[in-house]
């Protein structure tokens, strides 16, 4: 079998043999590179699917969407390092939808271990499983997994391309390619001649690229320091496009109204009203729903409002209470999954004290800034779709379908994402926008949803429920129990993507409640899937998001049960069973001078999560203020193993606690009548300025692998802040959101 670095080498071919889709080395098809999706044209050289010289620099085409999480920045960096060019000698612009930019990272992610606990062989076996995205096209941004995916790709794509230009350079020099250095977009010859990247460009796409290798980290120039972000100066300018931005010539635009009750029917509709409003060009029948087709999108969201629409009932109980029970009897199903089994559970150690919680969290709205919008054209033969999205290929593959066309007749643009959290993962806003398109042929129209259609029809993080048991004795925990019900959204999400049925163990259901880094000698946890129809998907940390305040809370009662201050408790079992979370322990100790003692009208408290390949640790402060609490300070520790811009993995930390933090003190989606309740942000609250925590971030890189940096801060932030709230009040919160229990600061 030829090494990984040979495979990524000839993936990376350069000219025309790559333009017409590489060449195929071996004869399984897994291995052979994927086709370029780059064509370029006069004096422009593809020197792989992800670079691109022409005559005004060098452009990468980043596969992985830009959602302000910064990686067309790292990614970037990446290239750069490699490449000898400075990062703003570098335009990055998103790549098309193309097998040849599948996340390698995605499918090693659903091996069936604890992450932290992976050997040398479980890692290896999941990079080479990763190639098998690129069969099933996994064209995704998500998981956490855009670095862990890019980091040796982009690196070698860089490395390539620079050692092929060195030896155009020395074809034209007649003298050796280990004579020649590169620096700034030049090979530089050995008396000082300086030849720019883009006049090699051309001879270097006739060349077969030589075997390289990646520079040693220890001469790094930008790798592991912070960068200034390549998508800043257009947000800061108001030049950067986002869906909502794009304006085709000719445009028209619409919006949307779908069936309140998710998943009803469409039994009639009397559209009347809108179509006698001026202005009003089409009033399209989606089947499902209606759209209405104007001259402006307020004129639009106003006449789709105006349609009498006869809707038919949810298939999903029509009460909140009614959902929650039926969450609750999943608990008496066999688990779809026992992913930890340590020990005896069923036998209480003699002299062990029992603590025993039940936990219930709400379905939460992804509830992004920009809401769901798509602009497409529909010429009979061709379709075009620019949107912010989260997985283009699996866009352009349903697209197709809608519109009866071959694949190859899609193109999808990608531009910026106004929030993305998983919500534009899903395909419904491109759907929706091609049926609309294929009623004007000839003309784009962008379909945008009102923040009120955004909200109620969303793929909800599922509501969920723990039933935990736990013993402790001399002050230790001896024993963990627990069993977590819910909706499975992977099981969704997998039929609305292949129309297959999902099945099997779901380890989403279970990440984050199962694999905590704690050494427990009986420690059993289970997953329920409730049979529900609410409509779920993919919400930022996904079964971590509800596992993390189920596991960190429940710790937290266990650790009062023996007595034991919380953060000493969790660091003497973390210690012998995973180091590096055990050093985000003592991390946040020594920052936040944590004692265990608080003042009169201060509460702290603590929690420690493991997800996505990366332990994180956080402490908060709350303060009593006039009877109001006000959450004060955070504190934040992660390991990332290898932090390839510090500045970035510090914002994604802060970003995902603040996520985390809007979601326990205010996220709730309730039910009447089948329809969603929350209609609009004072339904849906988020901190604001004056309620987030200022917030010290301490990145470490002790952790034996790269881990994730978008998700991993969300799902401590919630069991930390009920934990706070504990210490200042007495009360247990054991129930989300926080704003029920507790008198916070609006």
């Amino acid at each position: 079998m030829a090494s990984i670095g040979k495979i990524l080498r000839r993936t990376f071919l350069i000219g025309s043999a790559a333009i017409v889709g590489g060449v195929a080395f071996g004869a399984y098809y897994v291995s052979r590179p994927a086709a370029n999706p780059l064509k370029p044209g006069k004096g422009e050289t593809a020197l792989s699917p992800f670079v691109l010289i022409d005559q005004q620099g060098v452009t990468l085409f980043a596969p992985r969407a830009e959602m302000g999480q910064g990686v067309m920045t790292t990614w970037a960096a990446l290239i750069a390092e490699e490449l000898d060019v400075e990062l703003d000698q570098i335009r990055v612009l998103h790549g098309p939808a193309a097998a040849a930019y599948y996340n390698t990272a995605m499918i090693g992610e659903g091996l069936p271990n604890k992450g932290y606990d992976v050997s040398d062989f479980q890692h290896n076996l999941g990079e080479a499983l990763g190639v098998i995205g690129k069969v099933l096209s996994l064209q995704v941004t998500g998981g956490s997994t855009s670095m862990k995916d890019g980091f040796e790709r982009m690196r070698m794509a860089g490395a390539t391309a620079r050692e092929t230009l060195k030896q155009a350079a020395a074809d034209r020099l007649g003298v050796d390619r280990a004579q020649l250095a590169t620096e700034k977009g030049a090979v530089v010859a050995p008396d000082g001649t300086r030849i720019p990247y883009t006049e090699l460009a051309e001879a270097a796409g006739q060349i077969e690229p030589p075997e390289v290798e990646l520079r040693d980290p220890a001469k790094w120039r930008l790798l592991g320091q912070s960068q200034p972000r390549v998508d800043i100066p257009g947000k800061s300018t108001g030049t950067a496009e986002f869906g909502i931005d794009v304006r085709p010539e000719g445009i028209k635009f619409a919006s949307v109204r779908m069936n309140p009750k998710l998943g009803g029917q469409m039994n009639g509709y009397d559209a009347s009203a809108a179509e006698n409003m001026p202005g009003v060009e089409q009033v399209v029948d989606l089947g499902t729903g209606v759209a209405v087709i104007a001259t402006n999108t307020w004129l639009a969201m106003q006449a789709v409002d105006a349609i009498d629409v006869d809707w038919g009932d949810a298939p999903y109980p029509s009460e909140t209470d009614a959902i929650f029970e039926r969450i609750a009897q999943a608990f008496e199903d066999e688990p779809n999954s026992t992913m930890r089994d340590d020990g005896d559970v069923d036998v209480m150690p003699d002299g062990a004290t029992e603590v025993t919680a039940e936990y219930t969290v709400p379905y939460l709205a992804h509830a992004t800034m920009e809401p769901m919008n798509a602009t497409a054209l529909f010429t009979g033969n061709r379709l075009e779709l620019w949107c912010g999205n989260q997985a283009p290929t699996f866009l352009q593959m349903h697209a197709a379908n809608i519109a009866g066309l071959d694949k190859e007749a899609v193109e999808i643009h990608t531009t910026y994402l106004g929030g993305g959290f998983g919500r534009r993962g899903e395909l419904d806003f491109g759907r929706i926008a091609t049926q609309v398109a294929m009623a004007v042929p000839g003309t784009p129209v962008q379909t945008t949803w009102t923040r009120e259609e955004d909200m109620r029809h969303d793929y909800f993080r599922p509501g969920a429920m723990a039933r935990m048991r736990g013993a402790v004795k001399d002050g230790k925990a001896v024993l963990i129990h627990g069993k977590v019900a819910s909706q499975s959204c992977t099981q969704q999400a997998v039929e609305r993507y292949t129309g297959f049925s999902g099945g099997g163990p779901d380890k989403v259901l279970v990440e984050g409640f199962f694999n905590q880094p704690y050494a427990v000698p009986n420690y059993r946890m289970s997953g329920h899937i409730a049979d529900l129809d609410v409509p779920v998907g993919f919400w930022r940390s996904v079964g971590n998001s509800h596992n993390g305040f189920f596991h960190e809370t429940f710790l937290d009662e266990m650790a009062h049960a023996a007595g034991r201050d919380p953060l000493d408790f969790r660091l003497e079992l973390s210690k012998t069973e995973h180091a590096p979370s055990a050093g985000c322990l003592e991390a946040v100790k020594e920052m936040s001078n944590w004692t265990g003692k608080t003042p009169d009208g201060v509460g702290r408290g603590v929690a420690l999560t493991y997800s996505f390949g990366t332990p994180v640790a956080q402490v908060i402060e709350v303060v009593e203020e006039d009877g109001t609490i006000r959450i004060s300070k955070a504190w934040i520790a992660c390991d990332m193993g290898l932090a390839l811009d510090p500045s970035v993995v510090e914002a994604q930390m802060i970003s995902g606690m603040i996520y985390g933090l809007s979601a326990a003190a205010h996220g709730e989606i309730t039910f009447t009548d089948g329809e969603v309740e929350q209609y609009n942000f004072p339904d849906y609250d988020a901190l604001r300025m004056h309620t987030t925590p200022v917030t010290e971030v301490r990145i470490l890189e002790t952790n034996k692998h790269m881990g994730g940096a978008g998700e991993p801060g969300t799902p401590p932030s919630m069991p930390a802040l009920g934990n706070a709230l504990f210490d200042l009040t007495g009360e247990r919160a054991r129930t989300l959101p926080l704003n029920k229990q507790f008198n916070l600061l609006l």
